[in-house]
C-alpha cells in the first residue's frame, strides 16, 4: 500500500509555480524530500497537509483522498517542522493539553516516554527550549497519537550533529516494522545519505527526479576531466566548473559515454543539488 500519492499538484504563484508534482511514497520506508530553499518543499508539503488551495491534482494518504478525508486523515498524521514559535510563553505541559484534545488516539504512555527519551522537562516554557528540544518536542507531539505517516519539514535544521544524529536514529527505528512511514524534507543532504530509502528531489517547482536513493544516484556522474575533454562533453553536461585542471561536471548516466576516457564517478546528493542549481542560475 502507498503510505502518499501525490499526483499533479499544480499551484500557480505571481512568481512561483508547482508544476505537476508527483510521486509515491510506500508504506514502511522514509523518503527524503531535497531541493534548495525556494525549489518548493514547502509549498508541496503545505499541499499535502491541504493548507493550501491547489490549482490542479490531488493527494492521496493511505489510499483515501486528503481533500474528502482530511479531519480523519489528520489523525494518521504526523507532523513535525523545525522549531515551535506559537504560545512560546507558555509551558510545554499546556500546551500538550491543548494539542491532545484533537486527537482521537492520543497516548499518554507514549508521550512520556519520548518525554522521557529526549530528556525533555514538561514543565519548561517553549521560550525556554532549545532548537533541538523544540525539533523533539514536536516529534513527541507527532508521535504520540498513533500517526502512520510523518511529514517532517526541515526537522534537523538548526540541530548540532549529535542531535541530529540521535533524531536519525530515531526515525529508522520508527519504521523498522513497516507501520510509519515519513517524508523528510531537508536541505542537510548528508542526514539523507545517513537514513533514506528513497530520493525526490524538487527544482524550481518541477519534480526532477524520484527514486530509490542508490538508484538515484547511479543515474548521474560527476566528471573530471581536461579542457579539451571538456569540448567532448558540454552540450551533454548539466552544469560544470572550470578549475585548474580542466573541469567538473554533471551528466546524466544515460549520457555518458564511459569509453571516452574521461574521469568518472558516482555523486552524493549534495553534488547533484550544487549541479542542478548552478544550471538555474546560468537560465536566470
Amino acid at each position: 500500500m502507498l503510505a502518499l500519492d501525490v499526483r499533479n499538484l499544480t499551484k500557480v504563484y505571481p512568481n512561483f509555480q508547482l508544476r505537476d508534482v508527483s510521486f509515491q511514497l510506500e508504506k514502511g520506508y522514509i523518503m527524503g524530500f531535497i531541493g534548495a530553499n525556494g525549489a518548493g518543499k514547502t509549498t508541496t508539503i503545505k499541499s499535502i497537509l491541504n493548507m493550501l488551495h491547489l490549482d490542479g491534482g490531488e493527494v492521496r494518504i493511505l489510499g483515501k483522498n486528503m481533500a474528502e478525508h482530511e479531519l480523519e486523515l489528520k489523525q494518521e498524521i504526523g507532523f513535525a517542522f523545525g522549531g515551535i514559535d506559537f504560545y512560546t510563553r507558555s509551558k510545554m505541559k499546556t500546551l500538550t493539553d491543548v494539542m491532545k484534545r484533537f486527537y482521537t488516539h492520543w497516548n499518554d504512555d507514549t508521550y512520556y516516554s519520548y518525554l522521557s527519551r529526549f530528556k525533555l522537562d514538561e514543565n519548561k516554557k517553549i521560550v525556554e527550549l532549545s532548537t533541538g528540544m523544540r525539533v523533539k518536542y514536536s516529534l513527541a507531539l507527532a508521535l504520540s497519537h498513533g500517526a502512520k505517516l510523518l511529514i517532517l519539514d526541515e526537522p534537523t535544521s538548526g540541530l548540532d550533529p549529535v542531535a541530529r544524529d540521535d533524531l536519525l536514529d530515531i526515525f529508522q527505528e520508527l519504521v523498522v516494522d513497516g507501520e510509519i512511514s515519513i517524508l523528510f524534507s531537508t536541505h542537510i543532504t548528508s542526514d539523507l545519505e545517513k537514513c533514506a530509502d528513497f530520493i525526490t528531489f524538487i527544482e524550481n517547482g518541477r519534480i526532477i527526479h524520484s527514486s530509490e536513493k542508490e538508484e538515484f544516484k547511479e543515474s548521474y556522474r560527476l566528471l573530471n576531466g581536461s579542457e579539451d575533454q571538456l569540448n567532448q562533453v558540454k552540450d551533454r553536461l548539466i552544469s560544470f566548473k572550470k578549475n585548474s585542471f580542466g573541469f567538473t561536471g554533471l551528466i546524466r548516466s544515460q549520457d555518458f559515454d564511459p569509453s571516452s576516457g574521461i574521469k568518472a564517478a558516482t555523486p552524493s546528493l549534495e553534488e547533484i543539488m550544487i549541479y542542478f542549481a548552478k544550471m538555474e542560475a546560468a537560465h536566470v
